[in-house]
């Protein structure tokens, strides 16, 4: 498998007047750590799709890691899903909705919890906006199973397998959405 270009890429600038796609899929993840690089290869799988013109109405994006600044991609969207590796997943995924609230850390993976000064946690960008621009879009994370997280680890053959049940879900997960379009070859 190829991995992704590991240089993050952003949501274009948007021109004045210029409206947002109404869904966005964030990929999370660094692609030279292994099954961290689940999120970032699940986007540049539906970058294919998009390529081919199966995918509209849904705006992709990937990063290391969530910022502050990710707030400014939720505006103008209907519906914002994260992917990101989980450890310990008890499924090959597992969607997640995200509230402002507080998670409880017993039944959540800790790229729901986690905050650093170098990472934002999705129930925390939510408030970030809220705090902001007023309610923000209904925001899911897609988690997907991961087991080997080391520096220049390929993914592992259970990520791998777990990557194409959480694909095949969202793909359909888009075809379903009202505003986004993905078409079956």
């Amino acid at each position: 498998m190829t991995r992704p270009n590991p240089a993050p890429t952003r949501a274009r600038c948007r021109a004045s007047g210029d409206r947002a796609a109404p869904v966005l899929v964030v990929g999370i993840g660094n692609p030279s750590r292994g099954d961290d690089a689940l999120g970032p290869v699940l986007i540049s799988r539906l970058q294919q799709w998009q390529d081919a013109g199966r995918l509209e109405g849904v705006e992709l994006l990937s990063d290391f890691q969530l910022q502050i600044e990710h707030v400014l991609d939720l505006v103008d969207r209907e519906r914002v899903i994260i992917v990101d590796a989980a450890a310990s997943l008890d499924a090959p995924y597992r969607l997640l909705p995200i509230k402002t609230e507080t998670v409880d850390s017993g039944s959540a993976p800790a790229a729901v919890l986690g905050w650093s000064t170098h990472r934002l946690a999705p129930n925390a960008l939510l408030r970030l906006y809220r705090s902001l621009h007023g309610e923000p879009p209904p925001l899911d994370l897609l988690a997907i199973g991961g087991c080997s997280f080391e520096l220049g680890a390929a993914l592992s053959a259970k990520a791998a397998a777990n990557l194409e049940v959480a694909t095949e879900w969202l793909l359909l997960e888009l075809q379903c959405l009202p505003t986004g379009t993905a078409h079956r070859p």
